[in-house]
């Protein structure tokens, strides 16, 4: 299953905000993580040159969701006296970026997760101090519970009525982008993004769509929760139901509604990939010393899957967001 839209290049959208990057050079424990180049790849993919960007560790967590989770936090609490009580849904990751920094701003955390995460997941957001309700259902059943706890809702998917927060999520990744400009010093060809909800394309889309940059965009999800795919090539917003995948971060049934404007308009491809897919990728990856979780793993397969459709390029990233320690069932090795 793929999508392809040749004219997402000329679009053009408001740039992302300045700052962020200041904010978490500040944070304990911040540093750029690495952009690796895999030149065995670049070869099998007819390419110049491969890079992952390794978001194995990023602020002490082995996952890119700290960046947004820290800045969202960060504006959330900036006018609020006393002890809050921050709420989320998660498949793992988000979920326990907000209990960290929950815990590292002194407050409060309720995080719901649906039933088939993994118990290491679910016990490394416990491990941050945070409250866990396991929900009897879905990634999007867990969304609609978060949002009617008690507390102040931290959740990486815009819903009608709900976008601040989602937005400042988005700009939180933006570092990540901005890291990339300093690593590689060139706009790439093409950036490849696994996607859930859409959030962390939509700050991808933002950083190469908010300027003159003729940068592709890639995005990568599972068969099994292939929401953003299946919009696309309906040209509207659309919920497709969601089966287990090793890809438990993208595990998703339904787009952001504030990521799918920049998800309509920016995205120059879009593919789905197998269990099977990711878990070669996986494997490959850990053989070239990148130890990437699925989801992290998922941008390789899906280049595999979709190459001969992108014609000539030259520079391609491969954007890795989590690492082995943050998704166990998906261990190789």
């Amino acid at each position: 299953m793929k999508f392809l839209r040749p004219d997402a290049p000329a679009w053009r959208c408001p740039p992302a905000p300045t700052g962020v990057r200041d904010f978490h050079a500040r944070l304990p424990g911040y540093a750029p993580t690495p952009l690796t180049e895999l030149p065995a790849l670049a070869t099998e993919l007819g390419v110049r040159r491969v890079f992952v960007k390794d978001e194995s560790s990023r602020l002490g967590l082995p996952a890119f969701k700290a960046l947004g989770a820290s800045w969202a936090v960060h504006l959330v609490l900036k006018d609020q006296i006393g002890q809050m009580t921050l709420t989320t849904a998660t498949d793992g990751n988000h979920g326990r970026a907000v209990a960290r920094m929950a815990r590292i701003f002194h407050q409060k955390a309720h995080i719901f997760v649906p039933h088939n995460v993994h118990p290491h997941a679910v016990e490394a957001i416990k491990a941050e101090g945070a409250e866990v309700t396991l929900v009897n259902g879905t990634y999007d059943d867990a969304v609609a519970m978060a949002a009617k706890a008690d507390g102040i809702l931290v959740q990486d998917m815009g819903l009608p009525g709900y976008e601040e927060i989602p937005a400042w999520i988005v700009e939180g990744y933006g570092t990540l982008c901005a890291e990339i400009d300093e690593q590689l010093e060139e706009d790439p060809d093409l950036v490849v993004v696994p996607v859930g909800v859409g959030s962390f394309a939509q700050a991808v889309i933002t950083h190469y769509r908010g300027r003159d940059s003729r940068t592709k965009i890639l995005t990568v999800e599972p068969e099994t929760a292939a929401c953003v795919l299946e919009s696309l090539k309906a040209d509207e917003l659309r919920t497709v139901p969601t089966s287990d995948t090793i890809m438990a971060g993208l595990n998703c049934g339904t787009p952001s509604t504030t990521a799918w404007p920049f998800l309509r308009n920016g995205v120059d491809a879009a593919v789905a990939i197998s269990d099977a897919d990711c878990a070669k990728a996986l494997k490959d990856l850990h053989d070239q010393n990148v130890h990437s979780g699925p989801c992290g793993a998922a941008p390789l397969a899906g280049l595999r899957a979709i190459r001969e459709d992108l014609g000539e390029l030259n520079t391609v990233v491969l954007i890795s967001t989590e690492g082995q320690a943050a998704n166990p069932q998906g261990d190789t090795e």
